[in-house]
């Protein structure tokens, strides 16, 4: 490092080579601050939002790359109950990686479900 003064020195840009070494820490200071701490902080945001977001039901693929379906959440301990085919195992909520989507079959059947609902209690109350 002395040896970078000296040489700017030698050169006669003394000043501005210090101006320009303040320059370089400041972008990168920048750089760094938008290149790997903010999106880190923004990717946490969004894994934190999942975890609220997590319920009953909820098929979720763990760390480990298991895949369950939520059986109970315990808000106290912060931790879950996952059914793996049966077999119920208490994790930590932050065990889970990712919450799948439904398949389009699945939802296909719930509106179904909830179609003949709808028409059976129709029928019950014109009967009426």
């Amino acid at each position: 490092m002395n040896t970078l003064f000296l040489a700017t020195n030698a050169t006669g840009s003394g000043a501005g080579g210090n101006i320009m070494m303040i320059a370089l820490l400041i972008f990168a200071g920048a750089f760094m601050y938008f290149g790997a701490i903010r999106p880190q902080k923004k990717q946490q945001q969004q894994r934190m939002a999942m975890m609220d977001k997590l319920k009953k039901g909820d098929k979720v693929v763990l760390v480990d790359g298991l895949h369950a379906k939520i059986d109970s959440i315990n808000e106290a301990d912060k931790t879950v109950v996952v059914d793996a085919d049966g077999i119920y195992l208490t994790f930590s909520r932050m065990a889970v990686r990712q919450v799948l989507e439904p398949s389009s079959t699945e939802v296909k059947a719930e509106d179904t479900t909830e179609t003949a609902e709808a028409d059976s209690k129709e029928e019950t109350t014109k009967e009426d």
